[in-house]
């Protein structure tokens, strides 16, 4: 049974960031930059922006923090999102989310400019995977497709099984298995006999936000299974949404959690601002001069 390292392969992918922005700050004398936006004090939401921090200084992206005290108005957070917009100087723009209640979400991400969405999850770029002609992805969903592709796990041809629908993760994620000719079923809490479809899945894909909600006996013998699900238990040790004792005896390949999909979605982020950053600078002229 192989273990899918999601460290190696988000360190692989950093590795090549920082390369790419060292060449393209070489040619252009530009430095990719991330606005990181954060409203509250929601400790989990304040602990990966730190770590998004951390991993963007050692790749060579410059970050500006924008921090909001709970309690702000839709307007204020809106207003800072236009101004940021509107900067040529940064490339890429992150809105932590969940938002405190009270923030429509959804309207503060539409309000970012579609080439600055370092997220990928602006109407504008899901539509963009929806027709097959991706720009800028949901990071989680590329991670995964990441991952597979490094351990050179075909899909072409395969039963893929999404479990989960959010915007976020799951249906990004049915569309990328879909770009790479896999035949997906999605699953949710609707679905009748969950079981029988996990069971058909050469590659599963878990994002319920629960942990355990998969066991050994629901998966396929010799599927590859990827945990997006990120727990933690009242004894604070964090899980995955599958179960990983139990499904290590079916699978033939799985992600652990930590240390699987959670570190790709960083790397996957700092992927985008740079893309984001070298499309920004090319469409300034046809010489990629301002």
């Amino acid at each position: 049974m192989l273990i899918l390292d999601g460290k190696a392969v988000a360190a692989k992918v950093l590795a090549e960031v920082k390369a790419g922005v060292q060449d393209f700050s070489r040619k252009t004398g530009v430095t990719p930059t991330l606005a990181v936006i954060l409203v509250g004090d929601f400790a989990p939401s304040t602990i990966y922006v730190r770590n998004k921090k951390k991993a963007a200084d050692e790749a060579g992206i410059a970050s500006r923090d924008y921090l909001f005290p709970a309690g702000s108005t839709q307007e204020q957070l809106e207003a800072t999102v236009q101004e940021i917009n509107r900067d040529p100087a940064i490339h890429g723009i992150l809105l932590q989310l969940p938002l405190p209640a009270g923030l429509d979400a959804d309207a503060a991400v539409r309000a970012i400019a579609p080439e600055k969405d370092a997220d990928g999850l602006h109407p504008c770029n899901l539509g963009q995977l929806l027709a097959g002609t991706p720009t800028l992805v949901p990071c989680t969903p590329a991670g995964c497709l990441e991952i597979l592709d490094h351990y050179g796990i075909e899909l072409r041809g395969t039963e893929a099984v999404v479990l989960g629908r959010s915007r976020l993760v799951g249906k990004p994620l049915a569309q990328l298995l879909l770009g790479r000719h896999a035949t997906v079923t999605m699953c949710h809490t609707k679905t009748r006999d969950l079981a029988a479809h996990t069971r058909r899945a050469d590659v599963l894909c878990v994002a319920a936000g629960k942990a355990g909600v998969v066991t050994g006996e629901m998966i396929k013998e010799g599927a590859v299974v990827i945990d997006v699900g990120i727990n933690r238990l009242d004894s604070d040790k964090l899980v995955g949404d599958v179960d990983f004792e139990s499904a290590a005896k079916k699978a033939r390949a799985i992600t652990p959690v930590p240390g699987g999909v959670g570190p790709m979605t960083i790397a996957m982020l700092l992927r985008n601002t740079l893309l984001a950053a070298e499309r920004q600078h090319a469409s300034l002229s046809p010489s990629g001069r301002a």
